[in-house]
């Protein structure tokens, strides 16, 4: 019983030290201010504008961080007019995308001759000797174990065709 009478007396002597009125003066000066100001209208929400998606469209043109290719028009080869792409022929499906995006990543042999494997255009896609690589009408004409080598049919600039050979080394520990 004593103990709860001590219990009581410490309560109201630690109570006894706050003061109600003085604690929240500055807050109650604050909220009549905020009260006492004229009421305005809110401002409208500013204008949508809808999101306009961009079109990449220079995705088939060379790289931007390649350095320009400088021709000289006087040492340039002339084309011929012997060589032209068959155009008759049926597309294949490797032939859309640029020759720059393949690089040959290993090679598979059998009775029937040599295969390339090739990494590009969204996985590895194996080639064979005959087989056409890239937009330029470029050919396979040999498959080694470290290289593909092709010959790309492109216009001179003047009406006629050059032969451009090419190559695809293979890139190890890929």
């Amino acid at each position: 019983m004593k103990s709860a009478h001590l219990v009581c007396i410490v309560a109201l002597v630690g109570l006894s030290g706050c003061d109600v009125d003085n604690g929240f003066q500055d807050l109650q000066t604050y909220m009549d201010e905020v009260r006492a100001r004229p009421r305005g209208a809110i401002e409208p929400l500013p204008a949508f504008r809808p999101y306009e998606a961009f079109t990449y469209g220079a995705a088939a043109m060379r790289s931007p961080f390649q350095a320009p290719v400088k021709i000289d028009p006087a040492s340039q080869r002339r084309g011929s007019r012997d060589i032209r792409p068959d155009e008759s022929r049926s597309r294949q499906y490797l032939e859309r995308f640029n020759i720059e995006v393949f690089e040959m990543v290993g090679t598979l042999s059998n009775g029937t001759g040599m295969q390339a494997l090739v990494r590009g255009a969204g996985g590895v896609h194996r080639v064979r000797v005959g087989d056409y690589l890239g937009r330029n009408h470029g050919r396979v004409v040999e498959i080694d174990g470290a290289s593909v080598e092709v010959v790309e049919i492109v216009p001179d600039g003047d009406g006629g065709w050059l032969e451009r050979p090419r190559s695809l080394a293979l890139k190890e520990r890929s």
